[in-house]
């Protein structure tokens, strides 16, 4: 069984006991959440999309962590302007619990 579920604005193909990173959430080690905007679920064949489904999928938060450093370098020739700017993406990583 699986579902394609929306988290933090981003979808996602998920199955039970599956860890993932997503945009960084709220809430702290250990807690539960829930994700109710199931968009597509298949159990066994069965298809159910948009407004037939009826699933809500729960999942624990693992940890936190930060993602690669992405730098932003800017520059006009002959002008000596030169800007370099880096940021890291925080994500969490959470495990699929269950698909309801």
């Amino acid at each position: 069984m699986f579902a394609v579920v929306k988290i933090a604005g981003q979808q996602f193909k998920v199955q039970k006991d599956q860890e993932i990173f997503v945009q960084q959430l709220q809430g702290n080690i250990g807690d539960k959440v829930e994700f109710s905007d199931v968009l597509l679920t298949d159990n066994a064949g069965t298809l159910a999309v948009g407004t037939d489904v009826k699933s809500v999928v729960k999942a624990e938060i693992l940890g936190f962590v930060q993602g690669d450093k992405v730098i932003a370098f800017k520059m006009k020739r002959r002008k000596g302007f030169r800007k370099k700017v880096g940021h890291r993406t925080h994500f969490t990583k959470i495990r699929i619990n269950e698909i309801a």
